[in-house]
């Protein structure tokens, strides 16, 4: 992998979409118990509606930035650096110099396990940032890469 962007898979819009139902399904739960304390404990109507409005509105939001959040996501892997890129109306740029990095893992949960995707955590001493959504085969290469970048940045020949 050479010094470019890479963006993630398309099929992290569908773990995005399945994260923003499950978002919908939780808060739908949540003001139905809410709700009921309004039904049998008299707490204030207002509770009620303010709660079902953010019910309705946060998971449809969710699934509407899935494609400005697809589109400005991306990674790039350098000698010097680590680094992240998202978001273009309020961008986040964060480099991780190759120096500093002490640890790469691989973790995925059932949704990108069902989708044959992975995360790529990337830790320091001092924080934890991660690349959500790689293929497999391109996470374990990019683990590899970060790693063998990290030891020679150290001069640690192992």
């Amino acid at each position: 992998m050479s010094a470019e962007n890479h963006h993630l898979p398309p099929r992290i819009k569908l773990i995005w979409g399945l994260s923003a139902l499950g978002s919908f399904i939780a808060l739908l739960i949540i003001t139905g118990l809410i709700w009921l304390t309004y039904r049998y404990w008299n707490w204030p109507f207002w509770l009620v509606t303010t709660f079902a409005a953010f019910t309705i509105l946060e998971p449809i939001i969710e699934a509407a930035l899935i494609p400005y959040r697809y589109r400005f996501t991306r990674y790039q892997i350098s000698a010097a650096a680590v680094e992240m890129q998202s978001g273009f109306i309020f961008k986040k740029r964060v480099a991780i110099p190759i120096a500093r990095v002490q640890n790469v893992t691989l973790n995925a949960g059932p949704l990108l396990q069902w989708q044959k995707l992975t995360k790529v955590s990337i830790a320091t001493a001092s924080t934890n940032h991660g690349i959500e959504g790689l293929e497999l085969a391109e996470a374990e290469a990019l683990r590899d890469q970060i790693m063998r970048l990290a030891r020679e940045a150290r001069h640690d020949q192992a």
